[in-house]
């Protein structure tokens, strides 16, 4: 299971948040076929956002079949095959070093610093 986490900050909505965390899980191999989501209650309880906003990324994903709600039993993670676009990917990774260095330069790093240690 991963955890989920919204960025109030990122200026994307957060229902597409909880679509790409989905999307990114099922492609890197931590969200396997068959498993099983929170509830969509659930969910929303532990983001603190509204019912709506899980329901709408869950039905976005039903409608791409990348999930199964079972009637009764939860919603899983169907058969599909997932795989991040070159852009997407690209974006990800882009998102994911700006966070990155932007916390580093809050603490005073420089950009030789990061370059070093990623190099170990």
């Amino acid at each position: 299971m991963i955890k989920f986490v919204l960025d109030p900050k990122a200026g994307i909505p957060y229902y597409r948040q909880i679509i790409d965390q989905i999307k990114f899980g099922i492609a890197s191999g931590r969200l396997k076929v068959g498993e099983q989501l929170p509830t969509v209650r659930g969910l929303a309880v532990d983001l603190k956002v509204n019912l709506n906003t899980v329901s709408k990324a869950y039905k976005e994903l039903e409608i791409q079949q990348v999930l199964e709600t079972q009637q009764g039993t939860g919603t899983f993670i169907n058969r599909t095959v997932i795989e991040l676009s070159d852009k997407e990917r690209k974006q990800k990774l882009q998102a994911i070093t700006q966070e990155f260095t932007t916390i580093a330069f809050s603490y005073g790093f420089t950009k030789e610093d990061l370059i070093n240690e990623l190099k170990n």
